[in-house]
């Protein structure tokens, strides 16, 4: 730690978007900032880095960032205004439900529903006007769980909260089939709501399908230009700029008092519910301890990197125009999938989630060669390499991409940890996914971010929970100002109030 005259008022450990976001607030704010990072490079799960072929670069944990246009905080950021590209191809995500049949979600949600044929109209009752407000679902999604926000209480957001809690309670129950007849419709929906890696279907991974399948049709998934580390950059440049210091190969080992020599005044921690609870062992009140202890880990991600020496041949070639694919099979398949992950079994076809950066970023090509990068749901801990896993999905939908294979590079999901130490097992959504742990994450409690005096927690272990949104990070720095240092006219960067 600092001397006691340098110490900072405010340490942050880790560099995630969200320990970035805490980290602009408090800067803004005029506090001293100080950002600890134990890996070589700053980003937490929005790093790009490169790969096992020079010049060709990979996104180390997430590469596609819907949350990126709809979360309040880093719209307030103006990403664009910040260099920050973000570009959505002309489809968002397909689902390959198998060698006859795809389903593609396009930005335009009348080629959607024209694509889906008798479903066409029960997908566009449902989606078209929550995507047509897409803000309030947004803000819903993404807000505190503690109070409405603004866009809500507006007539129109009123209307948009019911039809979407409705829409939830559909998707999330056994009657989700209800709305649909064709399976490719099912599963085109049933293929986001996998991304939560909880029961399906479950009212957490509903609410996760129709807010991402919602964004879908706003303003797209769009790709950063350049990779993920464009959003980590802008936030980095934000924070210097308002003379925060980050330095990097920098573990935090303890965390003293408040008051103690060289102690900052408080500390936001962007790691798992586990570390903060080792960082914090001898100061968390016996309610907190709980609360992060029972949050626990549901399923895990293993990642493959690829390097193709040209694009992917999908047997459908309308699948090339999305940005994001879903190798999962029928809505059964992967029901069946998810259920076996989340009981520490390996299903014989795990739910593969794929993204190919040159679809929206023809810059990320170099010399005919294309990075495509791709998760395994997997059982938490899994030590077996899925490059084999997801090789044989993608040959399925795809004959003749081996063929293409310049180099190949696996993480089990035992291995995740070792680029982001709060994916512990390879949990990329760092606890379990409930939804009773979305509305009282880590614990059930008025202030959830604040852990103990002068500590408080702001990763994805946080309400409003996994994500590059940085609105995890903008709550605890809410809480922290007021509580620390009394100042409660917030910085002029996130969302109101």
């Amino acid at each position: 730690m600092q001397s006691s005259s340098s110490a900072p008022d405010v340490l942050v450990v880790g560099s995630g978007p969200n320990g970035l976001a805490a980290a602009v607030v408090c800067a803004r704010a005029g506090l001293s900032v100080h950002v600890r990072e134990a890996q070589p490079t700053p980003g937490g799960g929005a790093r790009t880095q490169p790969g096992p072929v020079p010049g060709i670069v990979h996104d180390v944990c997430s590469a596609v960032h819907p949350l990126a246009l709809a979360s309040p905080f880093l719209r307030a950021v103006d990403l664009p205004a910040r260099g920050v590209e973000l570009r959505a191809p002309e489809a968002s995500y397909a689902h390959v439900v198998d060698a006859r049949r795809t389903a593609i979600a396009w930005r335009d949600i009348e080629r959607t529903a024209a694509g889906l044929g008798s479903d066409g109209p029960a997908w566009r009752r449902m989606l078209g006007p929550l995507a047509e407000d897409a803000g309030t679902v947004a803000a819903l999604a993404l807000g505190d769980k503690r109070s409405l926000p603004a866009e809500a209480l507006a007539p129109r957001g009123l209307g948009t909260a019911v039809r979407l809690g409705t829409a939830i309670g559909m998707q999330g129950t056994r009657a989700w089939d209800a709305p649909f007849r064709t399976e490719a419709a099912r599963a085109l929906l049933a293929g986001v709501a996998a991304h939560a890696i909880t029961p399906l279907p479950s009212l957490a991974a509903g609410g996760t399908a129709l807010l991402l399948a919602t964004l879908a049709h706003a303003e797209g998934w769009p790709i950063p230009v350049g990779g993920s580390r464009a959003i980590t950059d802008a936030l980095l440049a934000d924070l210097r700029a308002h003379g925060g210091v980050v330095t990097t190969s920098d573990p935090v080992d303890s965390l003293p008092r408040p008051g103690a020599p060289g102690c900052p005044r408080a500390a936001v921690l962007d790691t798992s519910a586990d570390e903060a609870l080792r960082l914090l062992a001898d100061r968390l009140p016996s309610h907190a301890a709980r609360g992060l202890r029972r949050l626990g880990h549901g399923g895990a991600a293993a990642k493959v990197d690829l390097v193709l020496s040209g694009p992917i041949p999908w047997a459908d070639p309308a699948v090339a125009h999305a940005g994001t694919v879903h190798l999962g099979g029928t809505r059964t398949e992967m029901a069946a999938a998810e259920r076996a992950v989340l009981r520490g079994r390996l299903p014989d076809r795990p739910m593969i989630l794929l993204s190919d950066p040159v679809v929206a970023d023809p810059s990320r090509e170099v010399d005919g060669l294309r990075p495509i990068w791709a998760y395994a749901h997997v059982p938490l801990d899994c030590p077996l390499d899925p490059v084999d896993l997801v090789l044989e999905r993608i040959e399925e939908a795809a004959p003749g991409t081996r063929d293409l294979v310049v180099a190949v590079r696996g993480i089990p999901a035992a291995g995740m940890h070792e680029h982001n130490a709060s994916l512990i097992g390879g949990d990329i959504a760092q606890g379990t996914v409930t939804m009773a742990r979305m509305l009282a994450r880590p614990r059930a409690a008025r202030d959830p971010w604040h852990l103990a005096d002068g500590a408080y927690l702001c990763s994805g272990a946080a309400i409003p929970g996994p994500g590059v949104h940085g609105m995890s990070g903008w709550f605890a720095a809410r809480s922290l100002l007021r509580r620390e240092f009394g100042i409660h006219q917030m910085p002029g960067v996130g969302p109101r109030g």
